[in-house]
């Protein structure tokens, strides 16, 4: 691939599918291997509707060199054919990690309409996903292609490529200018309006029209003008060259399609714009040069038929490639780009660029079809990309649109596989899936296009946007074969107003008045009808009578249903509040009691773990009580004995010393001997019953710390129980006092009930004071007088009038 590729590939912004899409979990390896019906699916009845998949292709993007050199290229991204991959999650990722733990798997199989390689260049792509569509665009179809991916994966790349090597988007429109080839409708007073329909241009319209695109020219003019006068390197965003010499079509379509256009004449009317932060923006105005102003928000508008369109949005009219060339630089100029950790141009919204094509017959604009083409910013996952202010919430608006959408092919999806149980579609929850909701719904064919990398670094993300691109795949589009939409579009004139044969259509304007305009047209044609004076004030004084008796009625009526919503909402108040409260009661019986079994439970468990210990402990030392007491009784004896002895012993000696004779003194001898030998003997004896002695205390000692851990624990569960208790108290409190705020706006019910009574009587006694006096009769021609100098008076007759019209009505 080009390096042109990798280098306008980093672009694009990443797509994380955790944190932006929310949608349910399908198993891949069932879901993606299902029939793929690629090929429309037609009814041989004539005039039935089309049905097919939504075709998504996918792109992989080849390594960069810097990507080699940290050993990202682990084999990641497999492709078995041009309709299957495989991934392969790497070590390291999240999805290894789960699929160790027996979550998951670690190897997935997904099924694209077509799947271009590394390899694959612009043309090939062009060739095989977006010329079928333009050839639809051609004929009078509405077409949209929207770029999805995850960061640095070449979808800005994708979508405009380079002043090398064009995208999708610089082949579109040189292919429809090589179509329209000199059937160019050079008069720009016949202009887009709304979503189908088209206004004709007074020559002040146009004049304005022509001053706004020479603005944006000039523009472009004035920022490569320097670059080319310092002698530097071209840019890339000045390069206006056309790009029709440097590619190359098949000419058979766009011929055959040429000869049945005959001799009408096109008109191209393009726009661009953004959605940043959930605010659209133009990017063609000329006011977003200067940057200390702030750019103006426009809102998306429904025209009435289901159609969302982008209301204030300036449309420009194009007629050669060069001109197409310079708005793309002006929008792409002022386009939201920032930098990012994982991006250095990362893109902040979503642009589109729409493109409408008239055909024109003679003052008849014939059809009207529609080509947009939307480049996705992708999802961010914060702490890769390391954003924070500004960028964080410009993720989580993006993150929010994107979360949308995939809500939206959910829920289509799953409205087509279960007719019975038909889901909301929340298609108005964002400004990206309002705008593209008639395209969804069957008014025209949509594809995607998904950009991949193959670094192991973003598996998680490429993982995530390849579920949500299968399930976009599943979902089936019903094109109608003749919309409506381009049969006949509706012309209207410089004021908005239909035109039929460039005159006002009474009829179609009658659908364009309100209500309210068409009751006073009504109101001014009964003025025209003559009445008698004295008719007319007598009934402009019964009238004034029963508009009064309606005021009272209604005044009435609004204090007894403010008071009967007033009781039923107490009474819904007060019930709640006792249920809360029975519910707090039965939390705490229940949570007491749960604690108190706890509580036990614990204590049996550690009484049970320290008898088991201790007895595992002592099976082998364990010695009965009996039999250390005798053996404590044969070691005193012996000490006993010992002492006898040694005392014996010391008497020997001294009366061997008194007389000394050689008998003796061998008696003594062996006296002595006999006497060291017990005494040994008894040391012997006397060690190991100190050593006995001396384990035993040991033994003795871990029981006492064993037990001193139990109750160390026994008052950690009761501190937990207190604890526990006191959370009770404080739920009791907060019950108590909103008993007593109930009691609060008892007490304000009833002052209210008072001021009602109050007012109910002050109102009777003006009712009395201030009866309806019938006016007195008078001539006519006094009659004819009053009405003449007082025209307040008759302006009065007639609102009166007319509110009773409405009344009856």
């Amino acid at each position: 691939m080009e390096p042109s590729f990798l280098e306008m590939s980093r672009h694009t912004v990443n797509f994380s599918y955790e944190d932006s899409v929310n949608m349910q979990h399908v198993d891949m390896d069932i879901t993606c291997n299902t029939s793929v019906r690629t090929s429309s699916q037609q009814s041989e009845a004539p005039g039935a509707a089309e049905q097919q998949t939504m075709r998504v292709y996918l792109r992989v993007r080849p390594f960069s060199k810097e990507e080699l050199a940290d050993n990202e290229d682990q084999d990641c991204v497999v492709i078995e054919n041009s309709q299957t991959v495989t991934l392969n999650a790497p070590k390291g990722s999240a999805t290894m990690k789960s699929s160790e733990k027996g979550i998951g798997m670690s190897l997935h199989k997904f099924s694209f309409s077509q799947i271009f390689g590394p390899e694959m260049t612009q043309s090939e792509l062009f060739e095989d996903t977006v010329k079928s569509q333009m050839c639809d665009f051609l004929e009078g179809k509405n077409a949209l292609i929207f770029s999805y991916g995850v960061t640095n994966a070449g979808k800005t790349y994708t979508i405009q490529g380079s002043p090398k090597d064009p995208g999708m988007l610089p082949r579109v429109l040189d292919a429809t200018f090589q179509y329209i080839g000199s059937h160019v409708y050079e008069g720009m007073d016949l202009k887009p309006y709304h979503r189908n329909d088209a206004q004709h241009l007074d020559p002040d319209q146009v004049k304005q029209e022509r001053s706004a695109k020479a603005a944006i020219f000039a523009s472009v003019k004035e920022e490569c003008d320097p670059l080319r006068a310092s002698g530097g390197l071209e840019s890339p965003s000045c390069s206006t060259t056309v790009l029709s010499s440097s590619l190359f079509y098949d000419q058979t379509v766009l011929a055959s399609n040429l000869n049945e256009a005959g001799s009408s004449q096109f008109a191209l009317w393009v726009a661009f714009f953004e959605i940043y932060n959930e605010l659209v923006y133009d990017l063609l105005q000329p006011s977003l040069c200067s940057k200390s102003k702030k750019r103006t928000a426009l809102r998306v508008c429904d025209d009435g038929a289901g159609n969302a369109y982008v209301k204030d949005l300036r449309w420009i009219n194009i007629q050669t490639m060069g001109d197409a060339s310079k708005l793309l630089q002006f929008g792409n100029r002022n386009r939201s780009a920032a930098a990012t950790k994982m991006n250095q141009s990362s893109s902040r919204s979503h642009s589109i660029f729409t493109m409408k094509l008239l055909k024109i017959d003679g003052s008849t604009v014939k059809r009207i079809s529609e080509f947009s083409l939307c480049d996705l910013a992708g999802s961010e996952r914060c702490n890769k990309t390391k954003t924070f202010g500004e960028r964080l919430k410009e993720a989580a608006n993006i993150n929010n649109s994107l979360l949308t959408l995939g809500k939206c092919i959910t829920a289509l999806r799953n409205n087509q596989t279960d007719r019975m149980k038909s889901s909301y579609i929340p298609f108005r929850e964002s400004k990206l899936t309002k705008l593209f909701q008639a395209v969804f719904c069957g008014k025209g064919s949509a594809s995607m296009i998904v950009n991949i990398n193959q670094c192991a670094s973003t598996y998680d993300e490429t993982l995530h946007v390849m579920k949500f691109s299968a399930v976009a795949k599943q979902v089936v589009q019903v094109i109608p074969d003749k919309p409506l939409e381009a049969l006949a579009p509706c012309l209207v004139g410089h004021d908005g107003k239909p035109l039929r044969n460039g005159v006002v259509d009474s009829q179609a304007l009658e659908s364009y008045l309100s209500e309210e305009e068409q009751l006073d047209d009504e109101e001014d044609e009964a003025d025209m009808s003559l009445l008698p004076q004295n008719e007319l004030v007598n009934m402009i004084e019964s009238l004034r009578s029963k508009l009064l008796a309606e005021r009272r009625r209604h005044l009435v009526q609004e204090m007894e249903i403010r008071k009967e919503m007033g009781d039923a909402m107490l009474q819904q108040l007060m019930e709640s509040e006792e249920l809360r409260t029975r519910q707090v009661e039965e939390l705490k019986e229940s949570y007491q009691v749960k604690l108190e079994n706890t509580f036990e439970m614990y204590k049996d468990a550690f009484k049970e773990h320290a008898y088991q210990s201790a007895m595992n402990n002592l099976e082998d030392d364990y010695v009965p009580l009996d039999e250390f007491i005798a053996e404590q009784e044969k070691v005193e004896a012996l000490k006993r004995k010992v002492s006898e002895l040694e005392t014996l012993t010391s008497s020997v000696k001294g009366r061997v010393c008194a007389r000394p004779t050689v008998d003796q003194s061998c008696q003594a001898n062996a006296t002595e001997a006999e006497g060291e030998y017990r005494r040994k003997l008894l040391y012997e004896e006397k060690c190991g019953l100190e050593r006995i002695c001396e384990d035993k205390q040991q033994l003795i000692l871990s029981l006492e710390k064993r037990l001193m851990e139990i109750s160390e624990t026994l008052q950690k569960i009761r501190d937990g129980f207190l604890e526990k208790s006191a959370d009770l108290e404080v739920l009791q409190r907060r019950c108590d006092d909103q008993t007593k705020s109930m009691d609060d706006i008892i007490r304000q019910n009833v002052e209210k009930d008072r001021e009602i009574n109050s007012l109910k009587a002050e109102l009777a006694k003006l009712s009395q004071k201030s009866p309806v006096k019938p006016k007195t009769k008078r001539g006519l021609l006094a009659n004819i007088r009053e009405a003449v100098t007082s025209p307040r008076k008759g302006s009065t007759g007639r609102t009166l009038r007319k509110t009773v019209r409405a009344v009856h009505h």
